[in-house]
């Protein structure tokens, strides 16, 4: 059975830092992806890894600021987020991805997502 579990969220201040894990069980050398959803928001498509962490790509909203990156030996990838701003509240997901490209990038199993909490 395939299934994600992301951890690392919480409450920072603007200019703070946080990182994500997202720990996979079941499998493993998949494209991954990053989302976020912002209360009142569709869920979109922040930053994706290639199945052996050779291609990454981000949205220009996190781009610069933001990265991604991967363990296979540990089934985990992460979001090393830096600079975060009130914007970036938001429920972060992992998922399986068919297309590292951000604009195709579509979920196929989710984990059950961490809240990140941007406020002074």
């Amino acid at each position: 059975q395939l299934q994600l579990a992301e951890s690392g969220g919480g409450l920072t201040q603007p200019g703070g830092s946080l990182l994500l894990s997202c720990v996979a069980s079941g499998f493993n050398y998949f494209h991954m992806g990053w989302f976020r959803q912002a209360p009142g928001k569709e869920r979109e498509g922040i930053s994706s890894i290639s199945f052996n962490g050779d291609s990454t790509n981000y949205a220009d909203s996190v781009k610069d600021r933001f990265t991604i990156s991967r363990d296979n030996a540990k089934k985990t990838v992460y979001l090393q987020m830096n600079s975060l701003k009130p914007e970036d509240t938001a429920v972060y997901y992992c998922a399986i991805v068919d297309s590292i490209t951000i604009v195709n990038m579509r979920g196929r199993v989710w984990g059950q997502g961490t809240q990140v909490t941007v406020s002074s």
